[in-house]
């Protein structure tokens, strides 16, 4: 069995950086234990909780369009709904190993995989 570790993404909105550029499409990689510890040592952390999402997923996201690097600005700079995106996203790939969720039309009353990756594209 093969163990997949990072998971692509594409975000409802993108990060629009200084030039005007907008990055949607992305990588991020399975957190390890020091991805979860390592913020409760960051100040900003300390002194605002909420922070605390910022710095992990700074550490998790390898890949932003053609950013070099994702940094807690490039993060704190994102719209509310790619946040909150990206907060799902983390939890469905460290918690289930996959992107993949299943759904279930009560119209129609079929079942159906989908990919919480092809979300915003």
């Amino acid at each position: 069995m093969n163990l997949q570790t990072e998971f692509e993404f594409t975000l409802p909105k993108g990060y629009i950086d200084s030039t005007g550029t907008i990055h949607r499409k992305g990588v991020m990689r399975l957190a390890t234990a020091m991805d979860e510890i390592t913020p409760m040592r960051d100040l900003r952390v300390r002194s605002n909780q909420a922070y605390l999402v910022i710095v992990l997923l700074s550490r998790v996201i390898i890949r932003l369009g053609t950013l070099p690097n994702v940094t807690t600005n490039v993060i704190e700079n994102l719209f509310a709904a790619d946040l909150a995106y990206l907060q799902a996203f983390y939890r469905r790939i460290n918690e289930e190993g996959t992107s993949i969720i299943r759904l279930h039309c009560h119209e129609c009353q079929t079942e159906f995989d989908f990919d919480l990756a092809t979300l915003g594209g």
